[in-house]
């Protein structure tokens, strides 16, 4: 965008970062909840400050073209988003960069790159918009390897064919969220995915980390939404057919889904689009005991009625980024239509809500109503959602621990899940001698299950927080396995969640995957360190 420029070490926009009277008021909460809170600023180094070594190849003529060494380039390109990273960044350890960013512009550079890396035995990071959270686009090699590039498709960013008949569109995989709607906008279509990252955040990387949307039920994940995938692997270049639906063996697609760059580089696919929506209607619902907060949510996830939002907030989550206060929490709920009026699911859901001890708080005006209405605790926290990377960033460079973690579980399972991460958490704080409170949403609802989203916000020491983090993340991601949930239900593996991945990860399965990356990357040079590593 015009006159706005990336963070190297952050989420986002410089222009968007939290200053002045937003950063006061975020700190002040802070210090109501957390007094003895160390909140002293911390700013990230220059670039030109890093120390970041030479690159240690040079590429060939031919691709030359295609190849950047500036070190904001190659610093931006060294981490992901998560808080770990964000604050290495303002640390200024930033010692694994990528030697080379390689931005190609057609599939016939993709494949070049590879074969000349696979010759090279030169590692190859596929980059989307950076917007990890689990390592997955960090060159984090030991040394294995004589090089790394990181090979960011950013360029590959056009809608190349719409299928009006179909409703489905080809769209090259490097396109970022809003240019994505922009370019489906005149054919009055929308693929209606839109995560947290939406803005800086492309569809290859959504189907390479099979990425949760805007649905909380029935199109909950990137996969519901693929018709056909291209993607270019070492031993060549696999088209799946487009199809409504195949019972013709494995599904070629669903072998690259989330297979985090490690299989091959996915360069278009053939997505199903809907019409926009014109009709919507939404609540909020207060609750004054958590499990039957819980049991409502169930029962409208079980129900039939398909919210396109049915998110749960904990009495903590609803406090500190809705500003409610409730003892049960506060369920947000939405629907939406292209085709009919919405109203009457949202009230069969609100009286679901009812059956369960739900009070109606804030209905919104539905159903293609217009004109002015109050602010609700749903817009709240809507608004707190979109500025909660950047508040993270802010409180990091503060020495706050912020993070999340989301796992998804059977509706059998949740309570017992909830109790011991919880304890697990705190039992963590205590050990690394922080301060805090552990909060929890539902993000996505299945009818066998929800999928819960931790988030911690404490005290940390400046030189220290990333030990207390890991520390943390490690007791509680053990206790999310002995629970019975999964180490990630949107966020993908990556390089953070590998001990966990492998321990969930039936072992034919892993057998067979590791089978399939020697057959497609026989060099192992696509992500390596990701999902699976050669046999010992």
């Amino acid at each position: 965008m015009a006159g706005r420029h990336r963070s190297w070490w952050g989420w986002g926009h410089v222009e968007d970062a939290v200053t002045g009277a937003e950063a006061t008021a975020l700190t002040d909460r802070v210090r109501a909840l957390l007094p003895d809170a160390d909140l002293t600023e911390h700013g990230a180094p220059p670039v030109a400050d890093l120390g970041l070594r030479a690159p240690r190849i040079d590429p060939p003529a031919s691709l030359a073209r295609l190849c950047s060494t500036d070190l904001a380039d190659r610093a931006a390109h060294t981490h992901g988003k998560a808080f770990r990273d964000v604050v290495r960044n303002l640390r200024g350890e930033v010692h694994d960069p990528p030697d080379l960013v390689v931005r190609p512009v057609t599939e016939q550079d993709v494949v070049d790159v590879l074969d000349w890396c696979a010759g090279r035995d030169i590692a190859v990071i596929p980059y989307g918009g950076g917007s990890s959270v689990v390592g997955g686009v960090e060159p984090r090699l030991d040394d294995a390897y004589p090089a790394a590039v990181s090979l960011d498709l950013g360029r590959l960013d056009r809608v190349l064919e719409v299928d009006p008949t179909s409703r489905a569109a080809r769209i090259q995989a490097g396109v970022f969220g809003p240019a994505l709607e922009d370019q489906l906008r005149r054919y009055d279509l929308t693929l209606r995915h839109f995560p947290q990252s939406f803005e800086f955040s492309t569809l290859g990387g959504w189907l390479a980390t099979r990425a949760g949307g805007h649905y909380a039920t029935v199109l909950t994940h990137i996969d519901d939404l693929v018709e056909s995938m291209r993607v270019v692997t070492p031993a060549g270049v696999s088209q799946s057919r487009r199809l409504p639906g195949s019972g013709a063996g494995p599904s070629p697609d669903r072998l690259f889904l989330g297979s985090e760059g490690v299989l091959g580089v996915i360069t278009e696919a053939w997505m199903r689009l809907q019409d926009r929506p014109r009709w919507r209607s939404g609540a909020s619902v207060h609750f004054t005991d958590h499990d039957g907060a819980v049991a409502a949510t169930r029962a409208i996830a079980q129900s039939g009625l398909y919210p396109s939002n049915c998110r749960l907030l904990d009495p903590a989550e609803a406090l500190l980024n809705a500003g409610v206060a409730t003892t049960g929490g506060v369920l947000v709920l939405g629907f939406e239509s292209a085709d009919h009026p919405v109203t009457p699911s949202l009230d069969r859901a609100v009286e679901l809500c009812r059956d369960h001890g739900g009070a109606l708080a804030e209905p919104s005006r539905g159903d293609g109503s217009s004109g002015p209405r109050r602010r609700t605790a749903a817009d709240a926290w809507r608004s707190a959602f979109l500025r909660m990377p950047y508040q993270r960033d802010a409180l990091a460079a503060r020495s706050m621990i912020v993070e999340t973690f989301e796992t998804a579980c059977t509706w059998d399972r949740f309570p017992a899940l909830r109790a011991a991460v919880l304890d697990a958490a705190g039992e963590a704080l205590r050990a690394v001698a922080a301060t805090g409170v552990v909060t929890c949403r539902f993000t996505h609802v299945y009818p066998d299950g929800p999928a819960p989203y931790f988030g911690v916000y404490a005290t940390g020491r400046w030189d220290a927080t990333i030990a207390q983090w890991d520390q943390i993340k490690r007791a509680v991601s053990d206790a999310l396995l002995a629970a019975g949930g999964t180490i990630t239900h949107h966020h993908a593996v990556g390089r953070d969640h590998r001990p966990w991945y492998d321990r969930q990860r039936p072992d034919p399965i892993a057998l067979a995957l590791r089978a399939t990356k020697k057959a497609l990357d026989p060099s192992w040079i696509l992500n390596p360190g990701v999902l699976v590593d050669p046999a010992g």
